[in-house]
């Protein structure tokens, strides 16, 4: 039987608002690994590059790390959290500031996958002693 395992990548420090990359996430949440790569590279908006990136970076770790067939990945998970906030003041009249907030975003990726099957070891032959 073959096991499931799960890996997981993070892109911390995103700089866009959670609910703009929320919205592409939704698009690709729970899709198989390359459906979700080709849906986010014609996707028109900003967001899609980091999120494209975050799904790479799992299913790269999921090949190279851990062993996982690689066509048969699918995202078992697709959070968009909220990073820290800069605080920032725009310039106003009569000698004013208005505050405004650039906000960042943290996404995770959790992807579930096969592990491939490990070849057998060969057997070596053993040296035929001469006399």
């Amino acid at each position: 039987m073959e096991s499931m395992q799960k890996v997981r990548a993070i892109a911390k420090g995103v700089d866009q608002s959670p609910r703009k990359v929320g919205l592409v996430a939704s698009l690709v949440r729970g899709r198989s690994v390359a459906d979700a790569l080709t849906i986010l590279k014609h996707t028109p908006k900003r967001a899609a590059k980091p999120v494209a990136k975050a799904i790479a970076s799992a299913e790269a770790n999921a090949v190279n790390n851990h062993g996982l067939k690689k066509d048969g990945l699918q995202i078992a998970q697709l959070q968009v959290t909220a990073g820290p906030r800069l605080k920032r003041f725009n310039p106003a009249a009569m000698g004013r500031a208005l505050p405004y907030q650039k906000r960042s975003s943290h996404i995770l990726v959790e992807i579930v996958g096969e592990v491939k099957p490990k070849k057998p070891a060969v057997e070596t032959k053993a040296k035929k002693e001469t006399k």
